[in-house]
């Protein structure tokens, strides 16, 4: 597995370093936003682990440049902020996951993976099969194209639209956050379940109305994806 760290604190490079030569991990650590995008342009990547704080060019612009390129690589974005509003600010311009400093590295590790196996899996050809059909939707797993009332939805984040697809598979089946952590993020649960609600909120804003939210709370257990049911 390769894996590009653009990263201008040394310490923290030094610790991945340490942990990607325990796993068999080929890294390059970049400290400036621009020559990391540079550097990102010139081979193919298994994962992208960008912090938010960058000379040159900050993290979330590159997150938002690579995904304008149409990039797929998957991408970890590192980050000390650690509000609401600033997480969905990485999310929305693309990122697959975030890790809020300081974090551990075995739980960053895991995350890699999850991220890497689904990117992988998402390559591999797939049977029409993979078409998923619901009440007002209808998913093509294979092409990533979603049909909302007939309608093409095309401002989907990879993993907005990976839980899409779990909840479309699994209609009125209520979640915890650490199992929709594990089973669709691909790791156990670490201490931060934000990340899930901040998906949903973002599901809920584009795909949902007042009257037809899709995505539904279940209090004090976690949420399900109901089509038939209104507003809570």
């Amino acid at each position: 597995m390769k894996v590009l760290v653009i990263e201008d604190n040394q310490s923290v490079s030094e610790m991945l370093e340490m942990f990607f030569s325990k796993e068999g991990i080929k890294g390059s650590f970049i400290k400036d936003g621009l020559e990391g995008y540079k550097v990102y342009k010139q081979e193919d990547w298994d994962v992208l682990i960008i912090d938010w704080m960058l000379p040159g060019m900050d993290g979330v612009s590159l997150c938002r440049k690579i995904r304008e390129e149409k990039g797929t690589v998957p991408i970890i974005m590192l980050t000390a902020k650690d509000s609401e509003s600033d997480q969905v600010l990485g999310l929305e311009m693309g990122a697959d996951d975030y890790v809020t400093k300081p974090f551990s590295p075995l739980a960053l590790m895991a995350r890699i993976k999850a991220v890497s196996r689904r990117h992988a899996a998402a390559r591999t050809p797939k049977e029409e099969t993979d078409v998923l059909q619901t009440t007002y939707f209808k998913i093509n797993k294979q092409t990533r194209e979603v049909l909302l009332d007939n309608g093409k939805i095309e401002n989907l984040t990879p993993k907005e639209f990976e839980l899409l697809c779990y909840f479309s598979e699994h209609p009125r089946q209520v979640f915890t956050r650490e199992q929709l952590l594990e089973r669709v993020w691909g790791y156990q649960f670490y201490g931060d379940e934000r990340t899930v609600d901040v998906h949903i909120k973002r599901l809920r804003a584009k795909l949902g109305t007042k009257a037809r939210p899709f995505f539904h709370t279940v209090w004090g257990v976690g949420y399900k994806f109901d089509e038939t049911a209104g507003s809570e």
